[in-house]
């Protein structure tokens, strides 16, 4: 079977930034992570163990000379002693366990030392997502030059409403071919003239080099979950957003809010905070809601929400990122993180509808036992979590059903 992650950026830029706010903040910490699938797929047979297979073909994977200067190049904001962490970095196929149950379903559990296992995540989405389409005798039929004029007409659309707008799609995409076509595409569209809007870049670090763009991309909730599960969810925003000035000293400010809600993180969420990170990222609960508690903060603030970038990525097509476009753009700097739709829109197929979740946590090594996590997202039907663990977070930050 063909190697499906053939380099080590081949993943999303914000691996790499917690990864590296992982070592300067909390080194010693351990952590495990599980796979869910919401559609609650069954698998063929015979898929976990070509999972497996997949999985040790990682440990070939080294990062490249050419793959640091570009990083060095375009994020300047990464301090330089996390490359020489990166050049010695080596997948481990024992940080992973994959199995299925009689049904079929598809169990996977990671563990390790947070700074080792944090970067399988995005990487074993993508295989996962990209070997459902092989085993399944999909793969072969798709037609990337009709894909090509597709993305390129979604690219038309976004850009002449004026939006600025990323590639996120890496962890549900039907193939790395497929996301390469979106990104290129999208690049095309964006140099055929000038636009109203702006086409960013992408998540994925290895297309942004291929391509010559941007990588772009902050945290993502496992980040304050982990440390919810240290610290307890109550000052987990307030630890996270202090760790992570810590370590990048103003950049990369855009901070990820709803692990445990609005109403913990609004009570996080000082001035200080609010004038040091550019923007907020709005990843679940209903847009314009979300909106309006961020532009209601900043003004009991006394800060004009038109001076902050708010970062939209909750489960986003083109029309959807237009209408917030047209209306957001009164209230502040919309933008848009845009990633199924891009990168797994093949007439005749479903997105799978798959993530992996840090579900634990221990502050060092030498702890016997874990500390249960959880995220408490702003959609209560993306909760995860064991229900017990969901349960005493909900009453710790007084939240109801």
């Amino acid at each position: 079977m063909r190697q499906i992650i053939t380099h080590f950026t081949d993943d999303d830029l914000y691996k790499f930034t917690m990864c590296c706010a992982v070592i300067d903040n909390f080194p010693r910490a351990h952590v495990k992570y599980s796979f869910t699938d919401r559609d609650n797929t069954v698998y063929p047979p015979g898929f976990a163990e070509k999972l497996m297979e997949q999985i040790v073909m990682l440990e070939n994977l080294v990062i490249t000379d050419e793959e640091i200067d570009f990083l060095k190049r375009k994020c300047d904001y990464i301090p330089h002693w996390f490359y020489t962490y990166l050049k010695g970095f080596r997948f481990d196929r024992r940080w992973v366990k994959a199995w299925q149950d009689e049904a079929g379903h598809l169990h996977i559990i990671f563990e390790g030392c947070w700074s080792d296992t944090i970067l399988l995540e995005v990487k074993v989405l993508a295989i996962v997502s990209e070997l459902y389409y092989m085993v399944a005798g999909v793969a072969e039929a798709l037609d990337y030059e009709a894909y090509y004029k597709k993305s390129y007409a979604k690219a038309e659309r976004l850009l002449e409403a004026g939006c600025a707008y990323s590639d996120f799609g890496t962890r549900r995409r039907v193939s790395l071919q497929a996301e390469d076509v979106v990104v290129r595409a999208m690049k095309d569209c964006y140099n055929s003239r000038s636009w109203k809007g702006k086409f960013v870049g992408t998540s994925n670090i290895y297309l942004a080099m291929k391509h010559d763009l941007k990588p772009v991309g902050t945290m993502a909730h496992e980040f304050v979950c982990a440390i919810g599960g240290m610290y307890g969810p109550q000052m987990a925003n307030h630890i996270a957003m202090d760790s992570w000035r810590n370590t990048y000293r103003g950049a990369l400010g855009t901070y990820l809010y709803d692990s445990y809600g609005w109403d913990i993180f609004s009570l996080n969420f000082s001035e200080d905070f609010a004038n040091q990170f550019k923007g907020l990222r709005v990843d679940s609960g209903d847009n314009y809601e979300q909106l309006h508690k961020i532009v209601d903060k900043y003004k009991s603030l006394g800060i004009d929400s038109r001076t902050k970038q708010v970062v939209f990525s909750n489960a986003l097509d083109t029309d959807s990122a237009i209408a917030v476009q047209r209306y957001a753009m009164n209230y502040c700097q919309p933008s848009f993180g845009i990633g199924t739709h891009f990168t797994n829109d093949f007439e005749g197929i479903k997105p799978m509808n798959i993530v992996i979740k840090l579900i634990a946590v221990k502050i060092t090594e030498l702890w016997n036992f874990y500390n249960d996590t959880c995220k408490l997202s702003e959609d209560k039907g993306k909760y995860t979590g064991k229900p017990e663990v969901v349960e005493r977070f909900m009453a710790a930050l007084h939240l109801k059903e």
